[in-house]
């Protein structure tokens, strides 16, 4: 929430996502991206104090997880499919077993992903409803402004 303020300077966060949204989102989503209402129960971002040191950091590591590739693919192939086995997310991503299951081990130390055993099985699911909205908000932002160099 906070890079979408900042990006969009001048335009209020409410007339950006309402751009964006597309219908993709119900108006308490879109409140809640827009910082107009708390999401999960939270206070509005405008209502917070200023964001600690701690919590910048915190958001910095949230962003340095979402910033690669194959776990940007695997969140979204999980959001997509819901609780998915490491093999099977190797077929929809086209990669190996073993680096699909380091990435997810990332996203799993970052608690993004969490895990249910069934059998000999392992299922991965997203554990943050956020991290949709979060991803959303970021492909929005780059159809609206086209990819950056």
């Amino acid at each position: 929430m906070i890079m979408v303020a900042l990006i969009i300077g001048a335009r209020s966060a409410w007339d950006y996502i309402i751009s964006c949204n597309s219908g993709r989102m119900t108006p308490v989503e879109v409140c809640a991206a827009a910082g107009s209402a708390g999401a999960a129960g939270k206070p509005a971002l405008a209502l917070r104090p200023l964001v600690t040191a701690e919590q910048t950091e915190a958001v910095v590591g949230l962003f340095k997880a979402l910033g690669n590739d194959t776990r940007l693919r695997l969140l979204h192939a999980m959001h997509r499919e819901g609780e998915v086995s490491v093999g099977d997310l190797a077929g929809r991503v086209g990669l190996r077993v073993q680096a699909v299951s380091n990435q997810l081990q990332r996203l799993s130390d970052r608690r993004m992903v969490t895990t249910r055993r069934v059998g000999p099985r392992i299922l991965y699911s997203i554990a943050d409803p956020c991290i949709p909205a979060v991803l959303d908000l970021a492909l929005c932002l780059t159809e609206e402004t086209g990819p950056q160099p």
